[in-house]
């Protein structure tokens, strides 16, 4: 069996999220039938452990009662399926977790290097290595990637929307039917805050219990919940909240306005999934001529913060970080421009 493009989670390869932020799928919304789609055709194919399937199993246990997102579980076990399926059994003939080598794990990974980026090669080693880590400290076995390193990655920089981009895809969602507005909303959330899909479309509404309400204009602040649910604030700025109220107002008019989730279909269709969210803003893009997809909201996000003098720290707990590496990674997009603005500031010799 040979290598294939893997739809699920982050595994997904580079041209796969090319497709995405054209708006044509969502990994979150795959069905978690884990399913191969073949080149050269439409029709998928079946991942098959067999009888490497029962680790796997326990593994996604093991992640589970950890608290991992369900997308996280999904990610990680679609890699260690993906190599069970298409290295061990397909190409080597082993049958079980105890014949797996180092050198199993190399000549797998040189083979995604010649199809897919050093990137999406690293994703799916960091998935083995969690569970490779896993087994060994299970079943106290050695560990075959104990000495191994992931494939060097070469970060492409997202590029920042400009201040035209930002205008057009505003004027994008001008109008004041439900669509407009809901549109307009949503893009001025993602521009005020940075956040994730996943986490926007979780946002609730329910103005008369604000154990269940996220949504507090007056403070002109949303509470959302992250990865592995876990909650927090963010602030939002004057123009968010005012596009927020009138979406509010045309919601309120919507049979399905009693539905908890904030953000609902047109025509009276019930709430938007992460997948219709996505749609919309690529939608909206494509109408104005600019590249959108949510997660450019984010970097873009990230690159404000830190151009106007924000402190790091700060941006880590509005973005939801635990990690400061993250910030070398969104904060790279505009670094340059950031530096050269900082060199005018600081070495000024006009005076």
């Amino acid at each position: 069996m040979g290598i294939e493009p893997h739809p699920c989670g982050s595994t997904q390869p580079p041209e796969r999220r090319a497709a995405d932020r054209r708006g044509t799928a969502d990994p979150a919304e795959q069905s978690k039938t884990m399913t191969v789609p073949q080149r050269g055709s439409r029709l998928p194919g079946q991942l098959d452990a067999g009888p490497l399937e029962p680790m796997i199993g326990s593994f996604a246990l093991h992640l589970a009662a950890e608290g991992k997102a369900a997308r996280t579980v999904q990610g990680y076990t679609s890699a260690v399926r993906w190599f069970a399926s298409g290295w061990l059994l397909g190409q080597t003939g082993k049958t079980s977790w105890e014949q797996v080598e180092a050198q199993d794990i190399q000549q797998w990974i040189v083979q995604l290097l010649g199809r897919y980026s050093g990137a999406y090669a690293s994703i799916q080693f960091r998935a083995l290595r969690q569970f490779f880590k896993w087994r060994a400290d299970e079943d106290e076995l050695p560990d075959p990637m104990a000495r191994l390193r992931a494939p060097k990655v070469i970060v492409t920089a997202v590029p920042v929307f400009t201040s035209v981009e930002l205008s057009e895809l505003n004027k994008a969602c001008h109008g004041r039917s439900f669509a407009a507005r809901r549109d307009a909303a949503i893009i001025a959330v993602f521009t005020a805050t940075g956040i994730r899909l996943s986490e926007l479309a979780g946002i609730r509404y329910h103005p008369g219990d604000p154990a269940r309400n996220d949504l507090d204009l007056h403070a002109r602040e949303i509470r959302i919940r992250g990865k592995g649910g876990t909650p927090r604030t963010v602030k939002i700025g004057h123009q968010a909240a005012r596009s927020l109220d009138r979406y509010l107002r045309a919601r309120a008019r919507h049979a399905q306005a009693h539905r908890p989730q904030l953000w609902l279909g047109v025509n009276n269709r019930g709430p938007l999934t992460a997948t219709g969210i996505y749609q919309i803003v690529a939608r909206r893009g494509r109408q104005c001529g600019v590249t959108v997809y949510p997660h450019r909201f984010r970097h873009h996000f990230s690159h404000t913060w830190l151009d106007r003098g924000g402190a790091e720290r700060d941006l880590m707990e509005l973005n939801g970080w635990t990690s400061p590496q993250m910030l070398t990674r969104y904060g790279a997009s505009a670094r340059g421009a950031r530096a050269r603005r900082s060199y005018d500031r600081i070495m000024d010799d006009s005076t």
